[in-house]
């Protein structure tokens, strides 16, 4: 195993760790560890909500989550020698679940969860049709979750970071900061709101104290979104094996993570749709100097995907328009023709015998695949899902026989305000 260099306790809060992390992205953070380039070394990450989620059969705790926490990252970790302009190499060595021995009832010892946040707290991809809060448990067990809440499917893992990104300096970090208001000024009451400013309450930010802290607070981004420095991309291909190339802003890079996911599909479309989890990262860190100009990565990093997914050889695909339900038509709107084929994939999982809401929360953690599938073709757009038949106990194939039903079993938690 290689050099912990962030560990982590399970058995303690975030903020009562020997080593305090952060939930907020700003330069000034200063860095928790320093690495160089070449080293080899772990990183424990929590769970994105620092253990609030429990394993029961109740959605409360999604309900009233403390969403101005998240999420809890792991660093700043320094790389000697970067410096603004360059391009950081991380390379996803391995990644997996909090190992068993440890102790504490956290996300990640042998479980994780699947959630739906109530419409006022965030919605999902298909808030209009699933307001209410839910959650669904799933077990590990030899690379595979299976759900007490879902019955008759069950997935190979596609484990890997929904978030890791470089610190921005303090002129990318204004640019965030202004045309995320901006876009907030245009319907500033909206439910879910359009986008999250920065927020002093409950921010945590590693060794800062006294005034610093304060400033920093008033002014650090959240780490909701994706962003220039990577972030929450929630790329369900960032693997073992990977190689990413992340743009440097700052002295040092200050690389942070966390958000590990046992699994997903394209798009997490339950918003905290991946199976959630803590666990850890085994990474090797080098630079290409100057790589931003060389390579034209001004920003957003690139990467190249790793070679342990799950191989599913049958995909059952559904499309979908950018027409709504109720006939109004859209100019070649890929988000609603995305929207309309998981639709069509929910409504076609309900022939099955599953619950709508259970349908929906195998996309959001099964690796399905979500595809642009034409972008041009006026005034439609198309998208399209790809779902693995392999998952299923039954064969949700079209057939002249009818649908197999699968077998009943508890009913998702769900919980409103």
């Amino acid at each position: 195993m290689p050099p912990v260099v962030f560990p982590l306790d399970s058995t303690k809060k975030f903020t009562d760790q020997r080593i305090v992390g952060h939930n907020r992205w700003h330069g000034e953070i200063p860095a928790q560890v320093h690495v160089s380039p070449g080293d080899v070394f772990r990183v424990d990450c929590r769970e994105w909500f620092d253990g609030a989620i429990h394993n029961d059969d109740s959605a409360e705790d999604v309900l009233h989550a403390p969403l101005p926490g998240v999420h809890v990252l792991s660093g700043p970790i320094a790389v000697e020698g970067a410096k603004p302009g360059d391009l950081l190499i991380v390379d996803i060595l391995d990644v997996g679940p909090i190992p068993q021995e440890d102790s504490g009832p956290l996300a990640g010892q042998g479980w994780g969860y699947t959630g739906v946040f109530a419409t006022q707290n965030g919605g999902g991809f298909l808030t209009e049709w699933f307001p209410d809060a839910y959650k669904v448990i799933w077990d590990f067990r030899g690379g595979t979750a299976t759900s007490r809440h879902i019955p008759g499917v069950s997935y190979t893992g596609i484990v890997h970071p929904g978030l890791m990104g470089t610190a921005p300096s303090a002129a990318l970090l204004a640019k965030w900061n202004a045309r995320e208001q901006a876009l907030i000024d245009t319907d500033p009451g909206r439910v879910p709101p359009l986008a999250l400013p920065p927020l002093a309450d409950s921010a945590i930010l590693g060794t800062l104290t006294g005034a610093d802290f304060d400033r920093v607070a008033a002014e650090a981004a959240r780490t909701a979104p994706p962003r220039e420095n990577g972030g929450n991309q929630d790329i369900k291909n960032f693997t073992k094996g990977t190689r990413v190339f992340y743009p440097v802003f700052v002295d040092g890079a200050n690389l942070s993570m966390g958000d590990l996911h046992f699994s997903q599909g394209d798009g997490e479309i339950t918003f905290c749709g991946a199976i959630e989890m803590g666990g850890f990262l085994d990474l090797h860190v080098d630079l290409i100097k100057g790589g931003m100009d060389t390579y034209g990565v001004s920003e957003n990093a690139i990467f190249l995907p790793g070679n342990t997914d799950p191989q599913y050889s049958e995909w059952l695909a559904f499309s979908g328009t950018s027409v709504t339900l109720d006939g109004q038509q859209h100019y070649l709107d890929s988000h609603l023709s995305y929207q309309r084929a998981c639709l069509h994939a929910i409504d076609y999982l309900t022939k099955f015998g599953y619950s709508r809401i259970q349908a929906y929360m195998i996309l959001g953690s099964a690796p399905i695949e979500g595809r642009l599938s034409g972008v041009v073709d006026i005034p439609n757009s198309c998208s399209t899902v790809y779902l693995p038949t392999a998952i299923f106990d039954v064969d949700v194939r079209p057939s002249a026989s009818g649908p197999e039903q699968v077998a009943p079993g508890p009913s998702v938690p769900t919980a409103s305000f």
